[in-house]
């Protein structure tokens, strides 16, 4: 497969994880969970991200990393977070990664109706500090 700079809904990222890397890749039950999906087979619980616009330095809120490594060393599961540009796909081992976090004026919501900024803690992770899964495709 090519990638073709394709922008994402979390939906079709899923779908292509699930065809191509992930078979027995699940949903959550929740809306507001802490992670977007997961896989038994491979221990792996998932926080999903698709962006409109491709940044070397990704985004994290602390509240999601924090609920995701909270969540996962309760389950003794990997926590991953992927993210989605038009540029490509990254998987991050987040465990791994040292986060700096810092506050940042940010919407509410992206998507939704709550479009008003409020002060976010966050960190960026770079793209080189992933697994570039375009390189991976069949």
């Amino acid at each position: 497969m090519i990638y073709d700079g394709k922008i994402f809904l979390e939906k079709d990222l899923f779908s292509l994880l699930k065809k191509n890397f992930i078979p027995d890749l699940q949903r959550t039950k929740k809306t507001n969970s802490s992670y977007d999906c997961y896989s038994t087979k491979f221990n792996l619980d998932i926080e999903l991200k698709c962006r409109r616009t491709h940044y070397d330095d990704l985004i994290i809120e602390k509240s999601k990393y924090k609920s995701l490594m909270n969540r996962c060393l309760d389950l003794q599961t990997i926590p991953v977070y992927i993210n989605s540009t038009p540029k490509g796909i990254w998987a991050f081992y987040i465990a791994e990664i040292r986060m700096t976090w810092i506050k940042k004026n940010l919407p509410k919501q992206t998507d939704f109706s709550k479009k008003y900024h409020i002060k976010k803690d966050i960190s960026y992770i770079n793209i080189k500090e992933g697994i570039d899964l375009v390189a991976l495709f069949p």
